[in-house]
């Protein structure tokens, strides 16, 4: 029977596709041969960029022995969790119950029928094969203990995930201010970040974080974000030469990252970084903002314009082949007066911070701050010099996969990031790709009026997209609807804010799948965030959006059902809900609406609208345009002050007299 895995749209399940395990895709036909043949599944789950599913891999997935073991006793099904996250999630929930902990690869044993028997994540090759005999074992002389296991086991997991109070908990000023609070007891004042070993980016919380500070002036939150970010950026999980950030440190102190460069991190960063530098103007933030988005652009654009979802972890099987350096390295490549300053620099040493005596690149303290002038005369050219050598060494070498698949979800986190960064920078370059990837996606994600998941060169896979994406593509579109002024982007996002209240809400639980997607044993529903929004803070933040945009009362009235439901975890563990809180601070501060409509002539348009971006409420968002514009409810009505570009500025649809003074508008916007 052969592997059935060439053909899919996964570049992970293609990975699997030479394997000797007779691999099939999670559908019917696989469920159906299991019952015919009698024999439990083995469902492995992963992604493309993870290092453990390479390792499990080639030990275990390539090995003859171990095939021909899986393929006599089992149905083998391969799933990738960021094409089916709602497969990930449901026995991912199995997982953490059975074991008390999660991660992947994830590898349980089912029943024909679909019930857990068993779960765990990496097995090392002999124990998988211990693990596979005793499931054979049980399987065929204890098949009553066995089915009943799965039933109580489906039972337990069906019961984590059953409606609960929607209204238990408000997001008003005690229950945002006691979130800093509770943050500041987690917060690692002397690495910044939150928790210890692993660490990772906790990029939503730092939103909350920023966000709560320009609203209420908090030097504490404020500091938090400083901390962290400039831990991060200075650390070897931020990329030193190329820009962009790694998964996550496996230290606390942000030295060795987990090599993989996923879309949704460096996405989410981008914003952060540009809005701490919109905050604080530190050159810093700016660079790291600057760096991020060049790398997005550089590394992950695909050939059809939208972006690929990650950078692998491995290179030829070598975790961190492509980043590690010794001291010789940098020699070879500087020579021995500039290799032994970069050594210096870049915290290099002859013992190695990673593995065998290599190291990763840190950045501590600016190269001004490292060399005196009698030993480099001009540290930033100095600098810049060595990191265009370095890199196009670093460039020869053999180079990590891409996973090019494309992601509706994390398409939306990169849209709004590039929009964003591109008008607080003026960077148009930005822009442009951030509208060429949404009609990418637009045009191809989107079937017969319902959105998909992902595509692969174009070709559009068959699984639904999830709340997350209908919430990140909105926001996305809701930020280039500001950006550009365009109507159809407006037009698009609520769309789908429209779809999602009937595709997600029932009963007034939003769930993370449409009730039109597969029917799992439960039906998952996310009551938290993770390393990406979870679905129902992804559409509150789009609908808080859409509300301060247009006005419609149904977009605020579906972000409190949305909030509603994170309302426990906001108040319990708060890092946990970094993007629900985000989504309260601008309900909290808004809605402030910025409008500017002019003739098209004025020169005045662009100096205010650079005074609106720039602009820290959390609650406002602002359109430029012509009055006439169709389809634009903010320009509305509201014409132009003698040919001269005009500033309208409303807070709670409330409106202050119309400027066309820039000074006036920048203090109207530092009051709000």
């Amino acid at each position: 029977m052969a592997n059935r895995l060439a053909a899919s749209l996964s570049p992970y399940l293609r990975q699997h596709a030479d394997n000797p395990v007779d691999w099939r895709e999670w559908d019917d036909a696989a469920f159906a041969e299991a019952r015919e043949r009698d024999v439990p599944i083995l469902l492995s789950v992963g992604y493309a960029a993870c290092h453990w599913c390479h390792v499990m891999a080639h030990e275990s997935f390539e090995d003859p022995e171990v095939a021909a073991v899986v393929n006599a006793n089992f149905v083998a099904i391969k799933v990738d969790r960021e094409e089916r996250p709602d497969i990930d999630a449901v026995y991912m929930n199995v997982t953490q119950a059975l074991t008390g902990h999660g991660g992947w690869p994830m590898t349980v044993f089912l029943t024909p029928d679909a019930a857990p028997l068993y779960a765990g994540t990496y097995f090392p090759r002999d124990h998988f094969l211990q693990v596979l005999s005793a499931i054979d074992d049980v399987w065929r002389t204890d098949r009553e203990r066995a089915e009943s296991s799965g039933r109580a086991i489906v039972d337990a997991v069906s019961g984590m995930t059953v409606k609960t109070s929607t209204s238990a908990i408000e997001f008003d000023d005690e229950a945002l201010a006691a979130s800093i609070t509770a943050l500041r007891r987690e917060f690692d004042d002397a690495r910044g970040g939150f928790g210890g070993a692993p660490k990772f980016p906790p990029s939503m919380t730092l939103e909350h974080l920023l966000r709560h500070h320009a609203r209420t002036g908090d030097a504490d939150a404020l500091a938090m974000a400083e901390r962290t970010c400039e831990a991060m950026a200075r650390g070897g999980m931020y990329d030193q030469l190329d820009g962009g950030f790694a998964r996550y440190s496996v230290d606390a102190a942000w030295v060795v990252p987990h090599f993989e460069k996923m879309l949704y991190d460096n996405a989410q960063l981008l914003r952060v970084y540009a809005h701490l530098w919109r905050a604080t103007g530190s050159a810093l933030a700016r660079r790291v903002t600057v760096e991020t988005a060049e790398f997005m652009l550089r590394r992950l654009l695909t050939d059809e314009g939208a972006f690929a979802s990650a950078l692998d972890a491995d290179t030829d099987g070598v975790e961190g082949l492509t980043y590690a350096w010794t001291p010789a390295q940098l020699v070879e490549v500087l020579g021995d007066e500039d290799g032994a300053r970069a050594a210096r620099l870049f915290e290099v040493t002859p013992h190695g911070t990673f593995e065998h005596g290599s190291s990763t690149l840190q950045l501590r303290r600016d190269p001004r701050d490292v060399f005196a002038p009698d030993d480099v005369s001009d540290p930033e050219a100095w600098w810049q010099d060595v990191r265009s050598r370095l890199l196009a060494a670093r460039d020869r070498r053999p180079q990590p996969a891409r996973d090019d698949k494309v992601v509706t979800s994390w398409n939306g986190l990169a849209l709004a990031a590039l929009a964003e960064a591109a008008m607080i920078l003026d960077e148009p370059r930005w822009l442009d790709a951030a509208r060429t990837a949404a009609d990418v996606v637009l045009e191809a994600h989107v079937v017969d009026g319902r959105l998909r998941r992902t595509s692969l060169g174009g070709g559009v896979s068959e699984a639904l997209g999830c709340a997350d994406d209908y919430g990140n593509l909105a926001e996305g579109l809701l930020v280039l609807h500001q950006a550009t002024g365009e109507a159809r982007y407006l037009r698009h996002a609520t769309e789908l804010l429209g779809a999602s209240r009937d595709l997600f809400v029932t009963d007034g639980v939003v769930y993370d799948t449409g009730w039109d997607a597969e029917q799992l044993f439960t039906r998952p529903r996310s009551t938290g965030d993770n390393a990406e929004p979870c679905g129902a803070s992804a559409l509150a933040n789009a609908a808080v959006m859409a509300f301060a945009l247009t006005g419609e009362a149904a977009y605020r009235e579906f972000a409190d059902v949305c909030l509603g439901q994170l309302g426990a975890v906001a108040r319990q563990a708060p890092r946990f809900a970094g993007w629900a809180l985000a989504a309260a601070e601008a309900l909290a501060a808004g809605p402030v609406q910025v409008a500017i409509v002019s003739d098209g002539n004025s020169p005045d348009t662009d100096a205010m609208a650079t005074g609106a971006w720039q602009a820290t409420s959390p609650g406002l968002v602002r359109v430029v345009g012509r009055t006439d514009a169709e389809g634009v409810p903010l320009l509305a009505d509201r014409p132009a002050t003698g040919g001269r570009a005009t500033a309208y500025v409303c807070r709670g649809f409330v409106c202050d007299a119309p400027t066309t003074d820039i000074g006036e508008l920048e203090r109207s916007l530092r009051e709000v």
